[in-house]
């Protein structure tokens, strides 16, 4: 299916990259597929901030991207995470989803260099004129130190192959400035404000709690899409709690972890990123049992 703006929509996991004795676990990348697949995620997102892009060698990005595309076979779209802190580093790895058949690109803003809006608008626009294939910008400033404005997504809405954004500000007021300037598609990039995010426009989420509990992220997202709004907001809730402590710690140290506890996993992290501390463990495993996540003893 080629994403477009108006079908780039519903619940789309941010895939956790299970490393196994400091390897990638293709094992359990396929049995993770597979969970998804079964549970009716609509888009798959491997190589994200979730998927521990940044410890990965740019060969372990390329194999997760081709294993993932490969795998899924078009049953639903594969998103691949090619983003870089510089812009000719990132053409390689848009190129490289392209050849496999991404049906498209998720892009994070540069990270550390910290550039000016016309550096950003700059950025999407070389890349989208070097590869042709749909990008979803991806605004997460807490993570990469800048903030992409309104205005230049606005800009950036008049090359066609930019179809929408993720934002993961945190704030409504950002995706709501979005959506009255141009006809992006915005997608939540922040678990807990999912539900909000939607009532002012936005089509879905790049979810981090659709690795845990996929089923039920989206029949909220569909909820809401299909204008079960009381439904969407009973779900909303019962995923609310799971949402918070997600982020308990640094993602994806606590959704690495529940899968580990899942037995889907094992969670294994990559320095600098370590084990979590006790006492939140057992706060993210006491969650898991109230959400019937995980079988109590």
């Amino acid at each position: 299916m080629e994403l477009t703006r108006q079908n780039l929509k519903g619940s789309m996991v941010a895939l956790v990259t299970p490393f196994r004795k400091g390897k990638v676990d293709e094992h359990a990348l396929r049995r993770l597929l597979d969970f998804h697949l079964q549970n009716k995620t609509d888009v798959i997102v491997p190589c994200g901030t979730t998927g521990e892009t940044s410890t990965l060698s740019h060969e372990e990005h390329k194999g997760v991207i081709s294993f993932v595309i490969e795998y899924v076979n078009h049953r639903v779209p594969v998103i691949c995470g090619a983003g870089s802190n510089s812009t000719l580093e990132a053409v390689p790895l848009l190129q490289h989803a392209k050849e496999k058949g991404a049906e498209g690109v998720l892009v994070v803003t540069p990270y550390y260099n910290k550039p000016t809006q016309e550096g950003l608008f700059r950025h999407y626009e070389f890349l989208a004129k070097k590869v042709d294939i749909p990008i979803v910008v991806y605004n997460v400033p807490g993570r990469t130190g800048i903030s992409i404005a309104p205005e230049t997504v606005a800009r950036l809405s008049k090359i066609p192959n930019v179809i929408g954004i993720k934002e993961a500000s945190g704030s409504l007021e950002q995706a709501s400035r979005i959506i009255s300037l141009c006809d992006v598609t915005v997608v939540s990039g922040e678990d807990s404000l999912t539900l909000p995010l939607l009532s002012v426009g936005a089509t879905g989420v790049i979810s981090v709690v659709a690795n845990v509990a996929p089923k039920k992220e989206h029949e909220m997202v569909a909820a809401y899409l299909e204008g079960a709004s009381e439904r969407a907001k009973t779900l909303h809730y019962e995923l609310f709690e799971l949402s918070k402590v997600l982020f308990i710690e640094t993602n994806p140290i606590p959704v690495k972890t529940a899968l580990g506890l899942m037995g889907m996993i094992t969670p294994e992290l990559r320095l600098p990123l370590c084990e979590m501390k006790s006492e939140n463990r057992k706060e993210l495993a006491r969650v898991l049992k109230e959400c019937r996540l995980l079988k109590s003893k």
